[in-house]
């Protein structure tokens, strides 16, 4: 994978989890308590926050894919830095914990982005079927 289209796609499961985290900011609980209108325009704003951040993602992505040597590439870059990016905006935003089980999970998304990553590509074979006469 080419520079650009790694740090587009990394960039888009970014975007990705900041639209799941504005999402479940949105409609969680906890609003209900304060009252008023603030905690309503807060939660109007998650909303569009959500829409922004995945038009954004699918905008950065089709870039990825287009910067990529190969579309496995792209997705699955984007998929563990969406599942990352998760983990670490769930910790700092809701107080969520990283099992045992998380870290295995993470252990194996990097071993299979590192040899995805380091593979050599292999050239495209072309075969032809000869046709008897």
């Amino acid at each position: 994978m080419r520079a650009g289209g790694g740090a587009a796609a990394t960039a888009a499961g970014l975007l990705g989890a900041a639209a799941a985290a504005a999402a479940k900011l949105a409609l969680g609980p906890g609003g209900e308590a304060a009252g008023g209108w603030l905690p309503a325009l807060l939660r109007i704003g998650c909303i569009g926050l959500v829409f922004a951040c995945n038009a954004i993602m699918w905008t950065v992505f089709a870039k990825a894919l287009r910067l990529s040597s190969s579309s496995a590439a792209a997705s699955v870059t984007t998929t563990a830095s969406n599942f990352i990016s998760s983990a670490i905006l769930g910790k700092l935003l809701f107080g969520e914990t990283w099992t045992p089980l998380w870290w295995v999970g993470l252990a194996v998304t990097l071993c299979g982005l590192v040899l995805l990553h380091t593979a050599a590509p292999q050239p495209l074979r072309l075969t032809r079927e000869k046709k008897e006469t």
